[in-house]
């Protein structure tokens, strides 16, 4: 029973550092939308700075959010996992390690909450059993 419980703590501190963290990422892409520039983004995949902006904000800021309440946890992760391989593999790939290890790491968090799901303490847990 003790055992569960801390695996599901460390789930949670999980999702809440994964999540929060990459807020810090995703409301400075959000706040592109209501400045008074022109917006410039990278288009690393080639579909264009508008597309790669929003795919960037959704996933950076609004599955972030999502990930930190425990909701949609694996979709929310599978989404975040690809937009850091993208940085760390696409973006930065000609950069140094140091350029892309920030990324490797938080797609390390991605990948291991795609496999675990969002443990006892998450919203899916909640609609799962009502």
């Amino acid at each position: 029973m003790f055992e569960e419980k801390k695996n599901d703590i460390a789930l949670l501190i999980l999702r809440l550092g994964g999540g929060g963290f990459m807020l810090a990422h995703g409301v400075p892409k959000l706040m592109k939308f209501f400045a008074d520039v022109p917006i410039k983004f990278a288009d690393p995949l080639g579909i264009g700075m508008m597309a790669s902006l929003v795919l960037a904000v959704f996933s950076e800021f609004f599955c972030a959010i999502a990930l930190m309440a425990g909701f949609k946890t694996r979709f929310c992760s599978l989404t975040l996992a690809i937009t850091m391989f993208v940085a760390a593999f696409v973006v930065h790939l000609a950069d140094p390690f140091g350029r892309k290890e920030k990324a490797i790491m938080y797609l390390v968090i991605y990948i291991a909450l795609i496999f675990s799901g969002g443990g006892a303490f998450s919203v899916d847990r909640l609609m799962k059993k009502a």
